[in-house]
Order: C-alpha cells, then sequence, then structure tokens
C-alpha cells in the first residue's frame, strides 16, 4: 500500500511557520536585556526554530495541499508551535518550569489559548518569560482564525459551513485571496490589541489602577483579546481594581465574537451583527448565565459580598468562563456548589466560529436547539416539511448531523478524560472529587484554563501527576484544533491508497 498522503507538504507548511517564530522571540528577548536577566532562553530557540524552518521549507515537495495535507498540517503545526514554545521555559531552568513535561504543558496551554498552569512560584521567572506566555496565547489566538480561514473552513465540522451562513458570505474568506484574509484578520486583531492596552494603562495614569503597569496592561491585553487568560500575577485579575476587571470584560467578549462581524462593525455594516442568530445567541447566552450568577451569588449569604461586588464577579466569572478566557476575578472555589455548577456548565459553550475561543461554540448549539425544536415540531406534523434555518438560510442536514457527531464526540472524550483524572489522581493518593476531576478535564480540554479544586481559580495544576499532565497537553492540543483533525490521522485510510 502506498501513502495517498502528502506529508511532506505538510512539512514544508510546518516549516514555514516555525522559519518565523524568531520573530515573536524578539520582544521577551528586549524585555531580558532591558532586565538584565538571562537572553539564552530566547537566542536559542530562535536560532533552532530558524534552523529547522528553513531545512522543511526546503523539502523538495510542491506546497499546495488538498484536505489531507490540511489535516495533517494543522496537528503538526499546533503541536511542534508548542514545543517550540516550551524552550525558553526549559533553557531558563527556573522554577517547576524546569521540568520537561511542565514546560510542554505551559506551552501548550499558551499556543492552544487554554490558560491552565502549573507555575507555583511566580517571583522565580522573570518578566521575559511572562511575555513569552503571553505571546504564546496571543499567537495561539491569532493562529486559529487565521487556520480557520484557509484551512479550517474546509476541514472542520459544522463550525465553517455554519459561519458562511450566519455572515451572509460565500465563503468564511473576507477577500478572494488567502493573503489579503489573513492581513485584515492581522489588523482587526492588532488594532483590538493596542486598544486594549491603551484602555488598561490609562487607568494607571487616571490614578484608578495604579497596579496596573505597561508591563501587566500588554500581558494582559495580548491574553483578553485572544480569549487565553494567562496573567502574570499569581492571582490573576483578582490583584487589580474593580475598573480593571470591568475594562477587561468587553475585550474578552470581542475576541469570542466572530472576526468576520467585527470587520463589517468596523466598515460601518451594522446590520450582520444585528441579523445574526448566532451573535443573538451568543449575547444572549452571556446575559443569562450571567443573571444565573447575580441571582445564585446574591442568595449566598455566606460569601459577605455588597451588591455591586455581587454583580462584578458574577458577569465577569461568566464572560471569563463561557469566552474560555479564564482570568479570575475571585477564587469561586468558595462559592456555593449550584454557582460552580453554573460555570462548569458553561464550559461548554464558548463564543462564535470565527473568533478565538474554543468549546464548543454557540453556533453548534444554537443548531442543536433548532433542530430539536425542528424535530418536535414534525413530531406533532409528520407531513410537515421544516427545515433548519440560520440567518434566512436552510442549514444542509448533512451539516445538522456533523453537528450532532462533534458534540457527541465531544462529551464522549470528556468523560473519559473525566475518568482518567479522577483515576489516575487516586493511583497516586491525591484528593480529588469527582466534580474536580471533571472541572479539570473540561477546562484542559475544552481550553478553559482554571476549574475546581486544586485547579481552581487561584491554584495551578502542578500537583496532579505527571501522566495526568502529559494527557492535560494531548487533551489541550485535540481540543483547540477541534478533534477531527487529530482522529482522522488515526484511521489507516487516512494514511493508505
Amino acid at each position: 500500500m502506498s501513502l495517498r498522503v502528502r506529508w511532506r507538504a505538510s512539512l514544508k507548511l510546518v516549516g514555514v511557520v516555525l522559519k518565523w517564530l524568531w520573530v515573536p522571540l524578539t520582544a521577551p528577548l528586549l524585555v531580558a536585556l532591558y532586565d538584565g536577566t538571562p537572553i539564552l532562553p530566547f537566542v536559542v530557540p530562535m536560532a533552532v526554530t530558524a534552523l529547522l524552518g528553513v531545512s522543511l521549507e526546503r523539502i523538495p515537495e510542491d506546497a499546495d495541499v488538498h484536505v489531507r495535507e490540511a489535516f495533517l498540517m494543522v496537528a503538526l503545526t499546533w503541536l511542534s508551535v508548542a514545543v517550540a514554545g516550551s524552550l525558553p521555559f526549559l533553557i531558563a531552568q527556573n522554577g517547576v518550569l524546569a521540568h520537561p513535561v511542565n514546560a510542554l504543558f505551559e506551552a501548550m496551554s499558551g499556543v492552544t489559548t487554554t490558560g491552565a498552569t502549573v507555575i507555583v512560584d511566580f517571583d522565580a521567572h522573570s518578566r521575559a518569560i511572562f511575555l513569552w506566555r503571553s505571546l504564546l496565547q496571543w499567537l495561539g489566538g491569532l493562529g486559529v482564525l487565521v487556520l480557520a480561514t484557509a484551512v479550517l473552513s474546509r476541514v472542520s465540522v459544522g463550525g465553517a459551513q455554519l459561519m458562511e451562513t450566519e455572515t451572509q458570505t460565500k465563503d468564511v474568506k473576507l477577500t478572494p485571496k488567502i493573503s489579503e484574509t489573513a492581513r485584515l484578520l492581522w489588523t482587526i486583531y492588532i488594532a483590538l490589541t493596542a486598544l486594549a492596552v491603551a484602555v488598561l494603562y490609562t487607568l494607571n495614569l487616571a490614578g484608578v489602577a495604579p497596579e496596573m503597569t505597561l508591563f501587566d496592561a500588554i500581558a494582559h491585553a495580548l491574553t483578553s483579546v485572544s480569549t487565553s487568560g494567562f496573567s502574570p500575577r499569581a492571582n490573576s485579575i483578582a490583584e487589580f481594581s474593580p475598573a480593571v476587571q470591568w475594562a477587561l470584560v468587553p475585550f474578552m467578549v470581542a475576541g469570542a465574537t466572530s472576526f468576520v462581524l467585527i470587520y463589517h462593525a468596523a466598515t460601518g455594516d451594522t446590520n450582520r451583527a444585528r441579523n445574526s442568530s448566532e451573535f443573538r445567541f451568543y449575547i444572549g447566552t452571556l446575559t443569562a448565565f450571567a443573571l444565573a450568577a447575580v441571582t445564585l451569588l446574591t442568595l449566598d449569604s455566606g460569601l459577605g459580598l455588597s451588591g455591586l461586588e455581587t454583580v462584578r464577579h458574577a458577569v465577569f466569572q461568566v464572560v471569563s468562563i463561557v469566552t474560555t478566557t479564564g482570568y479570575a476575578s475571585t477564587d469561586f472555589n468558595v462559592w456555593s456548589s449550584s454557582a460552580k455548577a453554573l460555570l462548569f456548565a458553561g464550559m461548554f459553550v464558548g463564543g462564535m466560529a470565527g473568533s478565538t475561543t474554543c468549546s464548543i461554540k454557540a453556533v453548534r448549539w444554537l443548531v442543536v436547539l433548532k433542530s430539536l425544536r425542528r424535530d418536535l415540531y414534525t413530531s406533532a406534523l409528520p407531513d410537515a416539511v421544516r427545515p433548519v434555518r440560520m440567518g434566512g438560510s436552510v442549514v444542509e442536514e448533512e451539516t445538522v448531523r456533523d453537528i450532532y457527531a462533534y458534540v457527541l464526540l465531544t462529551l464522549v472524550f470528556f468523560a473519559a478524560a473525566a475518568a482518567f483524572v479522577a483515576i489516575d489522581a487516586a493511583r497516586v493518593g491525591l484528593a480529588v472529587s469527582e466534580f474536580e476531576a471533571m472541572g479539570a478535564a473540561a477546562s484542559t480540554f475544552l481550553n478553559i484554563g482554571p476549574a475546581f479544586g486544586l485547579a481552581g481559580p487561584l491554584a495551578n495544576y502542578e500537583s496532579f501527576p505527571v501522566s495526568t499532565k502529559l494527557v492535560m497537553t494531548v487533551l489541550m492540543w485535540i481540543g483547540r484544533i477541534e478533534i477531527v483533525p487529530v482522529l482522522v490521522l488515526l484511521t489507516p485510510t487516512f494514511w493508505r491508497s
């Protein structure tokens, strides 16, 4: 049997990505030079990735890819960038990140925009290392946008087809050329990030948030617009004033909004957002969850929160979890069981297709709900013909089936992961309850970040066994590229003719 996948073409394109990884590495290198901290953690990876990237790019193979090569390229790109991204942590040899598994976990959490961390010793790491963590997440958020436009629009399950319908375009591309679309996405992404930096640092200059330094403003701008959640502060956003927490909310919401809609809104066409059923569902879901959280926290008199504090923490944590950002404004480990269950349910929602967010995504849930309503209607009226519609257009039945399959596959993966986390913790005598195991599995697989218990909002994942952290690293990778590209690689028919 001959291989029908032109794997050299996939490696060639991975090389193109690695070749340019030295560019973002220059930012932490400059910070290290300014602070007088070691520069080798950045100089060595710059040389290694550039050399490896150029070598792969020179593979004698046509770089054009079809669906099979795209699957392989997408999977390998995220994996290779995570491995390369772990090199600064390993070379720095500081704290828990000196361990290879911890370094890979942190890097994968970064590039997949998960935000789960193993760092327990924040004081042991330089500002340059923290900036690299934030940049990894920022690149991961943009990388999904560009790859979704160029590649995933042809290989993902349900998301791209529905993105076409919801944005009333023939394709998810904003322009006929992928390169032009990538530039537009870059422009929107950079503009949102720059605006976030300006807003956050203005709070410092105005004396409202003196703890928000320029470095903090940049680090949190990178990880809020990318809906990622890494913070250079041990207590995340809880270390900042209420003004900072409120200021971050719109950027998390924007990062989880379709960049196609943001583009059209920026050019004066706001009708697309108003007419988008997915956008209305996304905003409606955030509102409903926030109102429910406010109610549950109000009923919990033991927290001792004022009315304004209740609203602030409820809104912030709901937006942070549903958009898969993962910031923490407070330790929600101490919330009531019902409030924590609400946040747990929010992990499975996600933002819009065509955004930087992860999880199942709002558009898939909307199709599931619409198809369920359709099925109830046709059960009462068997002769009726009632297709599922989105944005005034009919959603193909094949797409509906694909979405049901994807949601089911996600839940199966989650259940298996939760069982593994619980069993592995019991194996080493680590006290992890069933709910905490479910939270940790959902948080890593759906790329949320914080969970409950040991992996709580102001805690970390360092205490989990090495085997669990390795599995969680794989879960983050699989979840970020939406399962299918990885599963397809495991089928013999993918490789053989």
